[in-house]
């Protein structure tokens, strides 16, 4: 359950970093922080931002952070996996060894 939580954080910092490139290109499109979509997207950003500070909070009383932190390297897979899918970016060769040697990284951190 806790490695569950721990993974909602992950996706949570990654679905956090989506919103921030939204809200800077929402940004550049009005011209002003104080546009209502600009607003709009910093809001549930850092609204995300908040709620998972806390949920990770929460893992890390109950597991050890070196357990818990390389889990986190998982952002570096799903940002670039959601800006494919939400901002139309393309992947390049090098994402793929880069996604290749994190996933081996973590499991190599995680083995107990």
């Amino acid at each position: 359950m806790i490695y569950f939580i721990a993974i909602l954080c992950v996706v949570g910092i990654a679905t956090g970093q989506i919103l921030f490139k939204l809200s800077a290109a929402s940004l550049q499109r009005t011209g002003s922080f104080f546009d209502p979509s600009t607003i709009f997207i910093i809001f549930w950003a850092l609204a995300l931002y908040g709620i998972t500070t806390i949920a990770w909070i929460w893992v890390l009383q109950k597991i050890e952070l070196g357990k818990a932190y390389p889990l986190m390297a998982l952002a570096f897979v799903l940002v670039p996996i959601g800006s494919h899918f939400f901002l139309g970016e393309r992947f390049q060769l090098q994402y793929f060894i880069g996604v290749a040697l994190i996933v081996s990284g973590i499991a190599v951190a995680l083995k107990t």
